[in-house]
Parts: structure tokens; sequence; C-alpha cells
């Protein structure tokens, strides 16, 4: 039996997701989570095959996540979810470590055939979403992607602060100290030539770590 994790802060999204799984043969809903921070904790709690992460999640992103899930379970296939066609976005998944990236107007048609493909180590990126480029890219790790000057970690915390966690909070749900978020807050303004919280938040809505 195939276990899956489905991820998406819309209660409405997750029982349309489980209806359509739960009824494939062979195929089973194990865990629900409501935000990225959460679906970390399942996948460790509940060790599915296959991980469903929505890309736009509260407290951490689907992408935030999947780094989460392969670092720490690796043998977890990460599928994500997005309303995102965009190249970059596919690139962010697959540079997370996932191995297959659905379109949300897709997921009727797409996500069952997904879900069978990453848990038997395939990849799959919905058509509209694979571009030429993606699709070297897939090829050829080497092919080069989208810069990003900020490290992982510091986009995390770029995504708290828009969603106006204190440090506190933010060193709460990072498991780090205070003084390390303070640190990766500098850097991040540092590097990205800003000076406040505001121009922080535009950065995540132009970036996609946050929704408008």
């Amino acid at each position: 039996m195939l276990h899956v994790l489905i991820a998406d802060d819309h209660g409405v999204v997750r029982s349309g997701l489980r209806m359509l799984l739960d009824r494939q043969e062979g195929m089973t809903v194990v865990a629900e989570a409501a935000d990225g921070v959460e679906a970390v904790e399942m996948t460790l709690a509940e060790r599915p095959h296959v991980a469903i992460l929505d890309v736009a999640m509260p407290r951490m992103t689907g992408l935030q996540a999947a780094r989460e899930i392969k670092a720490q379970r690796p043998e977890v296939a990460v599928l994500l979810l997005s309303m995102h066609e965009d190249e970059r976005y596919v690139f962010e998944a697959l540079k997370a470590g996932a191995a297959g990236y659905v379109l949300k107007r897709a997921a009727d048609t797409d996500l069952v055939g997904a879900v069978r493909a990453v848990a038997r180590g395939d990849s799959f990126v919905s058509p509209d979403a694979q571009g030429e480029l993606v699709a070297r890219w897939m090829a050829d790790e080497d092919a080069d992607a989208p810069d990003d000057p900020l490290t992982p970690r510091e986009r995390d915390v770029v995504k708290l602060i828009a969603e106006a966690y204190t440090n506190r909070e933010i060193a709460a749900i990072l498991k780090v100290s205070e003084k390390t978020v303070e640190s990766h807050r500098g850097n991040v303004l540092s590097k990205l030539g800003m000076r406040d919280r505001v121009e922080l938040v535009r950065y995540a809505i132009r970036t996609g770590l946050v929704e408008p």
C-alpha cells in the first residue's frame, strides 16, 4: 500500500485531494498538514512514501518543507503542488529535492500519475510547467538555474518576518537562537540592499515566499 501525506493550508483542498487519492487502488492518505512546519513534523512521525506539499503555505513554504524533509527523510518522495507554471518555481522545487511538480489546475488529471511516478523513483512535471529549460535541467543538473542571493535558511527567516512573526517566535519555529535570527536578518538586509521589514515583505511577495 502506498502511503501519502497531504499538506495544504486550505482544508477544502486537502479534503478534495484525499478523496481523489483514497479511491485509488493501492493508495491511501495517512496524514494531513495545514502548513509547512506541520508537514515536516507529520512526515517524520508517519514516514509516508510520498509527501504532497502545496508551494504556498504559512510558517514554512512547500519548498522549504521539501528541503527539510529530504534532509531528514531522504527516502520520502516529495511532490510539489502549485498554481505557478513559471519555470522559476519549478527550478526551486527541483533544487529543494522534489521529484515532482504538479499544477493545481491539472491535479485532477496529473496528480495520481505523478504520485505513482515519484513513488517508484521517477520524476514528474506537469506538461504546462515543463519548459525547454526545465527539461534540460532535469536531464543535466549542471545546467544553469536562476540565481538567488539568499541561502535557504535566510529565505526561511524572510518568510517568517513577512508573516509578522517576532524574532523569538521565528527562533522557536526554526529551532535556532534569537541571536541567530537577528544575524540572518542583518545578512538578508545587507545582501538585498534593504533597510526595513516593509521592503522585506515586498521582496517576499515578489519572490513567492508569501502570497499578497
